[in-house]
């Protein structure tokens, strides 16, 4: 059995190694289908796609978030570098324009431009990189690890909440018993008939057919039935996950069994029952929506 997952939570990780150490956030929120985003600073390319695959096959559900800080601690003189080359070509160009009279470049302008200045994650060599973003991605790791227990701690949380819920349909679906609907019709079309044609020949046998055809146009049996059903799939939803688009699906047949019940009501204690029962669907399909 798979305990009931949420989908809101956070968990973070660090890491160290190579002259660098990171940190990485994994945070995430309600969502209707799932959602991996990420964020760090530029060339951390392969982390990126470790990140998003490490979070798919975690989760179901949620828009979640992960963000990498990284910082080199051996960076001094040498943690910046200018790219000759690249500066060359620009300044080349920046000659070209001012001899038609453009405005001739400045050196802070010159440092701004791309590719000018180096950071130092870009003078790494490859198999260095590869070999840090490993590590990266492991971090990463851990923290969706820590998000997965927090959504789990959340599940916790809704599973007393959904079972109470349920419990309440349950309990409600039990006071509608159909027999007292289909007694109340038999009564009020027996007094209406009498009222109309109290010496009528046979009405004794016209009041019990006609009653029957309202009866059974009245008849809520077949719905609290289907709503029984559905309160014992919910229980077993709740017990399993991932659930949180079964249970979105379940709401609405709850809803639609509730209506039809309001619809065929014939007794203002029928009717309260539907009423009080769509409530608390409505209320259980709100923190449906909290389920991964």
């Amino acid at each position: 059995m798979t305990a009931l997952s949420g989908m809101t939570g956070f968990g973070r990780a660090d890491g160290a190694g190579d002259g660098w150490t990171w940190s990485v956030e994994a945070r995430s929120v309600n969502g209707r289908n799932l959602e991996v985003r990420f964020r760090a600073p530029h060339g951390f390319d392969a982390v990126e796609r470790a990140a998003k695959a490490a979070g798919q096959a975690r989760f179901a559900r949620g828009q979640v978030s992960i963000g990498l800080q990284a910082k080199r601690t051996d960076s001094g003189e040498a943690s910046v570098a200018i790219n000759a080359a690249v500066l060359a070509r620009y300044l080349t160009l920046a000659n070209e324009l001012a001899e038609d009279g453009a405005t001739p470049p400045s050196a802070d302008g010159l440092l701004a431009l791309r590719g000018v200045i180096e950071t130092p994650e870009e003078v790494d060599d490859p198999e260095a990189r590869a070999v840090l973003e490993a590590a990266m991605a492991q971090t990463v790791e851990k923290a969706l690890d820590a998000l997965k227990v927090s959504r789990q701690q959340e599940g916790a949380l809704l599973a007393p909440v959904l079972e109470d819920f349920i419990t309440r349909i349950e309990t409600l679906t039990a006071e509608g018993e159909a027999a007292a609907q289909v007694e109340t019709i038999r009564e009020r079309f027996t007094r209406r008939i009498s009222e109309l044609a109290p010496d009528a020949p046979g009405l004794e046998d016209r009041v019990f057919l006609e009653a029957a055809a309202l009866a059974t146009k009245a008849d809520v049996r077949e719905e609290l039935d289907r709503l029984t059903a559905h309160v014992a799939a919910a229980r077993q939803l709740v017990a399993s996950a991932p659930a949180g688009r079964k249970l979105d699906f379940l709401m609405q047949e709850f809803m639609r069994e509730a209506n039809t019940l309001c619809s065929k009501s014939a007794t203002t204690a029928l009717t309260g029952i539907g009423l009080e029962l769509k409530a608390v669907i409505e209320q259980l399909r709100e923190q449906v929506q909290n389920v991964e």
